[in-house]
């Protein structure tokens, strides 16, 4: 099941949409109330469904979708104005009010789309993968979504599957420094 994140400025919001989500028997990985602390959740986890409540003052949710688009679905919650400035198709909104019925089958429907989007490793790439954020985690100081970042944006980058990278940094790190 993916992880679900609820963001927003206003406490009330969080507590609000957490305990609706939890109700209905989704787990609500983290509750974050800047974009920050909203990228520092993202880039801890492979698998989330981020529920904004309303713009992040530090965070725009366009560029949120470009910089996590194949780890992350996005629930926008707003009044018609602020969704009228969120230009990408792949960001779901809901407008203000909304019932908790469409809240719920929103996270529902985006959770099914999430699982479906998730690349599914087999062990042998989940090994290679895990062996290569060992090696960037060793020689450049990452912590491991540190390390998971940075080769998921390289991969992303060039075109390739995240094992076929790692597979390219074990290479070079037999080959010596």
């Amino acid at each position: 099941m993916a992880r679900i994140v609820v963001a927003s400025r206003s406490e009330d919001s969080r507590s609000k949409i957490s305990a609706l989500l939890t109700s209905s028997g989704f787990q609500v990985f983290r509750c974050c109330c800047s974009g920050s602390e909203l990228r520092r959740a993202l880039s801890e986890s492979e698998d989330c469904v981020v529920v904004m409540a309303g713009i992040l003052p530090d965070c725009v949710p366009d560029d949120l979708l470009w910089d996590y688009r194949d780890c992350v679905q996005i629930l926008l919650i707003a009044r018609q104005n602020v969704l009228d400035n969120v230009e990408s198709p792949e960001i779901f909104r809901l407008t203000l009010p909304a019932s908790g019925q469409a809240v719920i089958g929103a996270v529902e429907m985006l959770s099914q789309l999430h699982r479906m989007r998730l690349p599914h490793r087999t062990g042998e790439s989940r090994d290679l993968v895990n062996r290569a954020k060992a090696v960037l985690m060793k020689r450049k100081g990452l912590t491991e979504p540190e390390a998971h970042r940075a080769m998921q944006q390289y991969a992303m980058n060039h075109g390739m599957k995240m094992a076929e990278f790692a597979r390219r940094i074990l290479e070079q790190s037999e080959e010596g420094p």
